[in-house]
C-alpha cells in the first residue's frame, strides 16, 4: 500500500493528538496512532482508553487502508524533516517504510483491528454550542478541579445540562468555581455528568486550535465534542457530584468592591512571606480598607493595604492566598465584588459587571 502525505498536512495532526499518548502504557498499541486512509481524506486517532482524539484532513490519496504507527517516533521524524517535505509511505509486512528526500525510515506497525476505538451507541443528548461559550465555561472553572483526590468525583468538571442552559462546576472541597451559559438543548430533565480532569485539559487544548462551533453529544458513559475537523470523546466519571448550590452563599448586603488587578498584586506580594505549606493569609475588612497580613514559621511578616468600597462591620478571616489569586486571575472584569457574611463564612467572589460566574473560597484557621 503506497501513498504520499505532505508534511504540512501531517505534522499539525500529529501535534494535535500526540499529547493524548502517555509515555508509559499498559498496552503497547496505546503508544501508537491509528491512521485511517480514504480516497479523499485521512484521519489520525489517539487514545488512552479514557480519552480519544481524532483529526480529519481532506486530501486526495486514492487509497483505502488502516494501520498504526508509533506516535512519538513518527512525530519526531516529521518535526525533523524540512518544512516543504513530502512523506512517501509504503505499508507492508507489519512495517511502514517512509521516504522523504534522501531520508529513509522503517517503523514497526501493530494491527489496526486491535486498536481500541470508543464507540457511542447509547441514546444521547445532542446540541450545538458556540466556541466562545464552551471555551469560557471550561476556562472559568477548570482550575478548581481536584487533583488525585480520594473523592474521585471531584477529579473532574461537572456539566449540568438542561433545556435552556448548561452549567459548569468544579470544586476540590476547599474552593468552588461556577459558570453558566444559555443553550438550546432538547432535554426533558436536567442531566449532570462529570468529565475527568485529563479530558477537560485535552478539550481546552483542542478548542484553542479549532474555533468552530461545537457539536456536543452526551450519553450515559461518554461525552463527545466535534469542532471543525477535530473530534474529542471522553469517558465520564461514574459518581454523584456534591450539591454545589448549598455551597454558594448569598451575596451580603455590604459587599466589598475592589480593583481586581490591585487586589491580585497585593495578594501576590504578601504571599511571598506566607507559610509555604498552608499558604494562609489574614484578611481584615474595615471601612473602605482591606488589609492583608501574612507570617511564616521564620517569624517574617508582610502587610498590604488596599483601598476598597466597603461600609460594614470590621471582620477578620483567614484564606488560602493561592485560591484567592486563582479566582482573581480567571475573572476578567476591572473590578470585583467580595462578599463575606460573617468571620466563619466562605468568601464569594464575582465580577462587578453582570455575569453568571461565581467563585467560592472556604475560610481557614490561622
Amino acid at each position: 500500500m503506497n501513498f504520499n502525505i505532505k508534511r504540512t498536512d501531517l505534522l499539525p495532526c500529529l501535534q494535535c493528538v500526540s499529547g493524548n499518548i502517555e509515555r508509559r502504557q499498559t498496552l503497547p498499541i496505546l503508544s501508537n496512532l491509528l491512521f485511517s486512509i480514504k480516497p479523499n481524506s485521512f484521519s489520525v486517532t489517539a487514545t488512552d482508553m479514557e480519552v480519544e482524539l481524532v483529526v480529519d484532513v481532506e486530501v486526495k490519496l486514492d487509497q483505502t487502508t488502516r494501520f498504526t504507527l508509533p506516535a512519538r517516533k513518527l512525530l519526531d521524524i516529521c518535526r525533523s524533516l524540512p518544512e516543504d517535505s513530502e512523506l512517501a509511505f509504503d505499508i507492508k509486512d507489519e512495517k511502514a517504510h517512509i521516504k522523504s528526500g534522501k531520508s529513509r525510515f522503517t517503523l514497526a506497525t501493530l494491527p489496526a483491528q486491535e486498536y481500541p476505538v470508543i464507540d457511542i451507541t447509547e441514546e444521547t443528548i445532542d446540541f450545538n454550542l458556540s466556541h466562545e461559550n464552551l471555551m469560557r465555561l471550561l476556562t472559568n472553572t477548570q482550575f478548581a478541579m481536584a487533583q488525585q483526590d480520594v473523592r474521585y468525583y471531584l477529579n473532574g468538571l461537572m456539566l449540568e445540562v438542561s433545556s435552556n442552559s448548561i452549567k459548569a462546576v468544579a470544586t476540590d472541597g476547599h474552593r468552588l468555581a461556577f459558570d453558566e451559559t444559555d443553550a438550546e438543548i432538547s432535554a426533558n430533565e436536567s442531566k449532570q455528568i462529570i468529565v475527568p480532569r485529563k479530558g477537560v485539559t485535552e478539550l481546552v487544548r483542542l478548542l484553542q486550535i479549532s474555533k468552530n462551533e461545537a457539536n456536543i453529544k452526551i450519553s450515559k458513559n461518554h461525552i463527545q465534542v466535534i469542532s471543525g475537523n477535530l473530534s474529542f470523546t471522553s469517558k465520564l466519571i461514574d459518581g454523584k457530584f456534591p450539591d454545589y448550590q448549598r455551597v454558594i452563599p448569598e451575596l451580603s448586603e455590604t459587599t466589598i468592591l475592589a480593583d481586581r488587578e490591585e487586589l491580585k498584586s497585593s495578594l501576590a506580594r504578601v504571599s511571598i512571606l506566607s507559610n509555604e505549606k498552608y499558604r494562609g493569609v489574614k484578611i481584615v475588612f474595615s471601612n473602605d480598607v482591606l488589609r492583608i497580613l501574612a507570617h511564616n514559621p521564620e517569624k517574617e511578616e508582610a502587610e498590604e493595604e488596599v483601598s476598597v468600597t466597603y461600609q460594614g462591620g470590621e471582620m477578620e478571616i483567614g484564606f488560602n492566598v493561592s485560591y484567592l489569586i486563582d479566582a482573581l486571575t480567571t475573572i476578567n472584569s476591572k473590578k470585583v465584588k467580595l462578599s463575606v457574611l460573617n468571620p466563619n463564612s466562605s468568601c464569594l467572589i464575582v465580577p462587578e459587571k453582570k455575569s453568571r460566574c461565581q467563585y467560592v473560597v472556604m475560610p481557614m484557621k490561622l
